[in-house]
């Protein structure tokens, strides 16, 4: 099981201080990061690509009323797109 992300972020160099710092609860939620790319032609939008040990417990996770609060200072200016795929 995999979980794909995407969104748009405004500093990418913040953004992803702030994304590793959350990478502990990534890891409790069950998520390992496995690829992290950057649109070459809109460097601005971020994919991200992890490998899903609990299902239940990465949408828990993913949806968690956390995730708004997470966001602040992150630079994430859209919502992001979460594909759970198989």
């Amino acid at each position: 099981m995999h979980l794909l992300i995407r969104y748009i972020v405004t500093d990418f160099v913040r953004w992803r201080e702030v994304f590793e710092g959350h990478r502990s609860a990534q890891q409790e939620a069950g998520l390992e990061l496995e690829h992290l790319w950057r649109n070459v032609d809109r460097p601005d939008e971020v994919i991200l690509l992890f490998s899903v040990e609990d299902i239940q417990k990465a949408r828990e996770f993913v949806y968690s009323t956390e995730i708004p609060q997470a966001k602040e200072g992150s630079e994430i200016i859209d919502e992001p797109d979460i594909f759970f795929l198989e």
